[in-house]
């Protein structure tokens, strides 16, 4: 039987050629997008594409009825925005704050709680996080607004892997510096060679790894 799979933040980048990816290797795949155009490019690649806005409450309270019925087998966040590119210290605005924080943090704290139920038992469920919100790694204050999002997300799935251990194995992910819209075009790694790691560790992880932080390439990465 088909893997039954759950892309969060299809409509491009990372979470695009998750779906790209699983479909070439058989799985069903259920995928989100908000915008009309996003979702008939994930329904060409043979993915169920539902409309879904994490940062809009009506929306994502909308996931757990469209999803019901569905045992996944993995399910992965990817939904996120960078915000202002910043070097320093600088303040953001409440307007940005919000933005990255509904997105990154309060968009997964609405999604993991719906999918729950909606997890097989021994599921692997992971949200792209970043390395730029490891305290222990941290050596640059560069787009501090989008570090603390991430750390607060990395929170989020911590908690989410206590919650969810009978069930579910939940790990972070840094995808690598990726070359994605948001990574841009000087960055170290192409989205399919990212992508293609992160499926082998969720492929592969082990029960005592739940709640742990990982590379793409499934190197252990320090909170």
């Amino acid at each position: 039987m088909a893997r039954q799979v759950l892309i969060v933040g299809a409509s491009r980048g990372i979470g695009l050629e998750f779906v790209r990816q699983y479909r070439a290797a058989g799985a069903q795949v259920v995928a989100t997008a908000r915008k009309e155009e996003d979702l008939a490019r994930l329904r060409e690649l043979g993915a169920t594409a539902l409309k879904l806005d994490v940062t809009d409450t009506a929306s994502a309270s909308g996931l757990a009825w469209q999803i019901d019925g569905h045992q996944f087998d993995e399910a992965v966040i990817v939904a996120g925005v960078y915000g202002p590119k910043t070097s320093g210290l600088q303040t953001p605005s409440a307007e940005d704050f919000d933005a990255v924080m509904r997105a990154n943090v309060l968009g997964p704290m609405r999604v993991i709680p719906q999918l729950a139920d909606a997890l097989a038992p021994g599921a692997r469920l992971a949200v792209i996080s970043s390395k730029m919100g490891s305290i222990a790694l941290r050596g640059s204050t560069a787009g501090w607004l989008y570090r603390a999002s991430k750390a607060a997300l990395n929170s989020v799935l911590k908690d989410a892997s206590l919650a969810l251990a009978e069930r579910a194995i939940c790990i972070s992910f840094h995808p690598g510096w990726v070359r994605t819209d948001m990574g841009g075009s000087e960055a170290d790694i192409d989205v399919a060679t990212s992508v293609a790691g992160m499926r082998t560790v969720l492929a592969t992880v082990k029960p005592e790894y739940n709640g742990c932080f990982f590379n793409y390439d499934g190197q252990a990465l320090a909170w």
